[in-house]
């Protein structure tokens, strides 16, 4: 059965952590839905790849996915100041429907306010903020924690692929 993924993503995004996830999660049968502020605007990740965004995060509710991939890079950063992608984010952590973080993308774990208990991993430099938010951190190459898959930088996404298909099929 299909099931539609959300990905929150703006400018200068790991271009990998977007690309390789969507194309397995797609290979696998599912839509992937890219939402920024702006449906149709294109945006450039990290690596100079350009992405259409399908949706605008105003066109959208959390409670029409079925799970919530957010990739890395400098996207998570950004996303983390505009309270309605907190506030998507904060919907999957509270339901434990299936979110998929990579690298960076745990940043807005913190701004919900929900990461207290949690098992997660990061980006190196993330780990730190996350442990302060009340999450216990691992440096694994995937983490899972009921249905919260979390990566901590591109060398893991084989390993993250596998597992968020996994989880979705479960």
């Amino acid at each position: 059965m299909t099931k539609k993924i959300a990905v929150l993503v703006t400018d200068l995004v790991e271009d990998v952590e977007l690309t390789s996830p969507k194309e397995a999660l797609e290979k696998d049968g599912n839509e992937v839905v890219l939402i920024e502020k702006e449906a149709g605007k294109e945006i450039t990740g990290k690596q100079g790849n350009t992405f259409t965004i399908d949706t605008s995060i105003d066109d959208v509710k959390p409670e029409d996915f079925d799970a919530l991939l957010i990739p890395g890079g400098f996207s998570p950063d950004q996303l983390r100041a505009d309270q309605r992608f907190v506030d998507f984010v904060a919907y999957f952590l509270e339901n434990d429907r299936p979110l998929f973080a990579i690298c960076h993308a745990p940043q807005l774990f913190i701004q919900t306010g929900l990461t207290e208990g949690r098992t997660m991993t990061a980006y190196d430099t993330v780990r730190p903020d996350i442990a302060y938010a009340g999450a216990n951190v691992k440096d694994e190459e995937v983490v899972v924690d009921r249905n919260l898959v979390t990566s901590r930088n591109p060398d893991d996404i084989p390993a993250f692929n596998e597992k968020i298909v996994e989880i979705l099929n479960a």
